[in-house]
């Protein structure tokens, strides 16, 4: 493993102060780009969608309990699998209280596509409780770009994602998705990790020599559910 070059406390400063100056520029961009994402515009939704949940039935309007916007997270859950994925289980420990986002005029919702008699145990084993619904009986994930058939030989398969949606009365909109690699810097963990000397600790990362700690392996391929980890 390699570590960070040892200096003094001034040379430190000096190195430090540089970095501040191109990570204030990086502030500005990102406020840029966010500015744009507010601008992307939207597209109605008409098509009827009914998932299950702790309470029964409910549509994409019922998801918003009552506010102006919802934030849905697609976690890797397919009907054939026992447990979701690891890599959304790590993800969704990093919801905090939602009585932040809801004052905000903000719902959140994660959706799976394995029956809710699967969510439900699951969800209680990690002890969260977060809204989730099932949405097996719908085309929600297909349409939305994270559930995939498969072509010719490939296997059906699941990605991560979040779509975003705004409500104007009893009419959903969707506003924004992201997947993949695009919910890296929405999680406190990768968010906290950045900010570290090694990193997240995998094996893209610059500078190479840093993603094994003690020979263990790189940091995606450590991701256990929460009450697997050893102390």
């Amino acid at each position: 493993m390699t570590f960070p070059q040892i200096v003094s406390r001034e040379e430190w400063r000096v190195a430090r102060q540089e970095l501040l100056v191109r990570e204030k520029a990086a502030t500005r961009a990102r406020d840029a780009l966010n500015a744009e994402r507010r601008r992307l515009p939207m597209v109605e939704i008409d098509k009827e969608y009914v998932f299950e949940g702790g309470d029964g039935k409910a549509t994409l309007l019922d998801l918003f309990e009552g506010r102006h916007q919802l934030v849905v997270h697609h976690f890797m859950f397919a009907p054939e699998w026992e447990a979701g994925c690891r890599s959304c289980s790590a993800f969704l420990d990093q919801i905090g209280h939602l009585a932040h986002l809801r004052a905000r005029g903000t719902a959140f919702a994660a959706v799976s596509r394995a029956p809710y008699t699967k969510i439900l145990p699951f969800k209680a084993r990690m002890g969260w409780t977060v809204p989730w619904y099932s949405a097996r009986d719908t085309d929600f994930n297909q349409d939305f770009q994270v559930s995939f058939e498969g072509e010719g030989d490939s296997e059906p398969f699941e990605r991560p994602g979040m779509n975003c949606f705004l409500r104007d009365r009893d009419q959903v909109f969707h506003t924004y998705s992201t997947y993949e690699r695009g919910l890296d810097g929405l999680g406190s963990t990768t968010s906290l990790l950045d900010l570290t000397a090694l990193g997240r600790q995998e094996e893209w990362e610059e500078p190479r020599g840093r993603a094994s700690l003690l020979g263990a392996p790189a940091g995606s391929e450590r991701i256990r559910y929460h009450d697997e980890y050893e102390n």
